[in-house]
C-alpha cells in the first residue's frame, strides 16, 4: 500500500483500489491554501508517481470539507521581495505543469472552494467531481493581476470562450450546478460521498488498460492544440502503438475467455 506524508500534502493508494493513488493538499487550518512548500512538495510526490507501476490513476483533493484549494497564501506573500515572489511563481507553474504532463488520468475532485491557482490546479485535471457547496473562480482581477498559471488558457477550453471571459472578467464564482451545466464539472455529489463516488470512478478507468489510457491522455491533450489533420496523425500514432501491444493481444483473448484481462502495461 502507497502511503507517504509530507509536510503540506499526504499521498495514499486505499487498500482494494488497485492502481489508484489519491494526493490530498493537506493545509486545512489555511484552507488548503498554496504556498512554496506545498509547491515543491506536490512537484516531487507527482515525479514519483509517475514512475510508479501500479499507478493508472490520480485523485487529486483537499483536506477538510471546507476547500479543495483557495489559490496562493497571501500570508506568505506579504513581505515577499520581487525575487522571491518570481522563484515562488516558477514553482507554481511547475505544479500546474506537472498535473498537466502526468502520463495518466487525473481526477481533480473538489471538496470545497477552488479559488484563484487553487481552480487552475483544478482545470489542470483531466475530469473534475465537486460536492453541492464547491465555489468556483478566478477573482484576480479584483487584487490587479490575472491567473498565472493556466487560468486564461485552460477555461476557454473548458468552458463556452464568452462564459470563461465572463468569469474572468468579474471575478465571479461559479457554484458546483453552473459549473456542472457549463461542462466544467463533470459530477456533483454530496460532502460525505465525494471520495467514495470519485473512487468509483476512477476504478471504471483504473480496469482499463494502461497504455491505452496514456495514449488517450496524450492523443486527446495534444490533438486538441493543433489542426483536426495533425491530431488524426498523433491518434494514429497512438493506435499502432497500443494495436501491437502485448496487452492488446490480452484484451482479445479475455474477451473470448469471458474473463477480466491481466494488463501488464506492455
Amino acid at each position: 500500500m502507497l502511503v507517504k506524508t509530507y509536510e503540506t500534502i499526504k499521498l495514499t493508494r486505499a487498500e482494494g483500489n488497485q492502481g489508484i493513488a489519491v494526493l490530498t493538499l493537506n493545509r486545512p487550518e489555511s484552507m488548503n491554501a498554496l504556498n512554496t512548500k506545498m509547491a515543491v512538495e506536490l512537484i516531487e510526490a507527482l515525479d514519483e508517481l509517475k514512475y510508479e507501476d501500479n499507478v493508472h490513476v490520480l485523485i487529486l483533493t483537499g483536506a477538510g470539507s471546507r476547500s479543495f484549494c483557495v489559490g496562493a497564501d497571501l500570508k506568505e506573500r506579504n513581505g515577499m521581495s520581487q525575487k522571491d515572489w518570481k522563484r515562488q511563481h516558477d514553482y507554481f507553474e511547475k505544479v500546474t505543469e506537472s498535473i498537466r504532463e502526468f502520463p495518466y488520468p487525473v481526477i481533480g475532485a473538489i471538496n470545497g472552494y477552488a479559488l484563484g491557482g487553487g481552480l487552475e490546479i483544478a482545470l489542470s485535471c483531466d475530469i473534475r467531481t465537486a460536492t453541492e457547496q464547491a465555489g468556483l473562480g478566478l477573482p484576480e482581477a479584483k487584487l490587479g493581476l490575472i491567473p498565472g498559471i493556466g487560468g486564461t488558457q485552460l477555461l476557454p477550453r473548458i468552458l463556452p470562450v464568452g462564459i470563461a471571459k465572463e468569469v474572468l472578467f468579474t471575478g465571479k464564482r461559479l457554484t458546483a450546478d453552473e459549473g456542472k451545466q457549463w461542462g466544467l464539472i463533470n459530477h456533483v455529489y454530496d460532502g460525505a460521498s465525494l471520495l467514495e463516488e470519485t473512487l468509483k470512478l476512477a476504478e471504471s478507468i483504473a480496469s482499463n488498460a494502461p497504455l491505452s489510457l496514456k495514449a488517450l491522455k496524450k492523443a486527446v491533450n495534444k490533438g486538441t492544440e493543433t489542426d483536426l489533420a495533425t491530431g488524426l496523425v498523433l491518434e494514429l500514432e497512438a493506435y499502432y502503438k497500443c494495436a501491437n501491444s502485448e496487452d492488446r493481444l490480452e484484451g482479445i483473448y479475455a474477451f473470448n475467455e469471458k474473463r477480466s484481462p491481466e494488463w501488464k502495461g506492455k
